[in-house]
């Protein structure tokens, strides 16, 4: 599922990305290149974190669209924000992501710190698979003329860029009004996204599998301002409302994709957003379930780790014989080990 050569060790290189700002990513960072360069991977690292890495042996690369080209995975080192950077460069190269978190319990992340052993033997091993992430191309227009395009794996959302004045916005599914909301923004989001900003603007959560795109308005004040999800075929736009003479009724806009790019909007201006011809791509680790540490957890797993949820009594189908009980264990045990949380600012 790799597409590389069954060669032990040839040529093969990784792309680590690190949130040098923590210690504990340091550690990590350079214990995996280590343990990398001991069943023959090679690393590289970007320029701007080669310093505070310490890592003498690994390739040092500028941070552009080739940093990627030619890796085998883009190892990240951190929170979902900075497998969200990471994936700025991997995407272009079509390389997959390999996140080890250190943030909350990340659902973009593969593997904790203390996985580390088990996710560079599958790594030399080749035993991982490769799943596609939908993305979301952005455009903005103004008087019908394109000033922007970008894009996003979680989420764009248009908001109100002054505090004090809400946003006056029309709402399009498919070249049709759906409505006029006056509220703070819209989020228009992946199922990637959906436990992200989507999910803290009260929108539903939606397995990764599922093909759809999701639309959850913001502080709307109106009648009708339901969360949707649509097809994937669908277009969605936003129109920032205007008036006469060049004077404006609502306070400015921008537009925010992953929280990363940033958008200017005037009166006037259209986001459009429809599904992206470039998926992002995630490398997943075959399963591994111990006391303290899951590799390959499904996605309910990691929404009962994320949020603390409560499955003490479940006893699931009864052909699973001590499966059950072990599995049942694991739950409550990844429950227990969680502090009370707001959810995380990515999914």
């Amino acid at each position: 599922m790799t597409g590389w050569p069954d060669v032990p060790g040839a040529g093969r290189v990784v792309l680590l990305v690190a949130h040098t700002g923590r210690p504990e990513a340091l550690r990590v960072s350079r214990a995996l290149i280590s343990r990398l360069a001991a069943v023959g991977i090679g690393a590289r690292v970007l320029a701007p974190e080669a310093a505070a890495l310490e890592c003498p042996a690994a390739e040092v690369v500028p941070v552009s669209a080739s940093a990627a080209l030619g890796a085998e995975v883009v190892l990240v080192v951190g929170g979902d924000g900075t497998l969200l950077r990471a994936a700025e460069l991997a995407r272009p190269a079509r390389v997959p992501l390999l996140g080890v978190n250190l943030g909350h319990i990340g659902f973009l992340a593969e593997a904790e710190p203390e996985d580390l052993s088990a996710a560079v033997a599958s790594l030399a091993a080749r035993q991982y698979s490769v799943e596609q992430r939908m993305t979301v191309e952005v455009t903005v227009r103004t008087n019908g003329e394109q000033f922007a395009a970008t894009w996003a794996l979680n989420e764009a959302s248009v908001e109100k860029a002054a505090r004090e004045r809400m946003l006056d916005l029309v709402i399009e599914v498919d070249g049709r009004p759906l409505s006029r909301w006056g509220c703070d923004g819209v989020v228009f989001a992946t199922p990637t996204g959906s436990t992200a900003y989507a999910f803290s603007a009260g929108g539903p959560v939606v397995w990764p599998e599922v093909d759809a795109l999701l639309m959850v308005p913001i502080s709307a004040h109106a009648l009708f301002a339901r969360p949707m999800v649509v097809s994937p075929q669908s277009v969605l736009a936003a129109e920032v409302i205007g008036v006469a003479g060049g004077q404006s009724d609502t306070a400015g806009a921008v537009l925010w994709c992953d929280g990363r790019r940033m958008v200017e909007l005037s009166p006037g201006s259209r986001v459009e957003v429809r599904r992206g011809d470039l998926p992002v791509l995630l490398a997943r680790l075959p399963a591994v379930t111990g006391a303290t540490a899951r590799i390959g957890a499904p996605f309910t797993d990691r929404l009962v780790a994320k949020f603390g949820l409560p499955v003490a009594g479940w006893r699931g189908r009864p052909d699973r014989g001590a499966d059950r009980s072990a599995d049942g264990a694991a739950h409550q045990e990844a429950a227990a080990h969680q502090p009370d949380e707001e959810p995380s600012g990515h999914a």
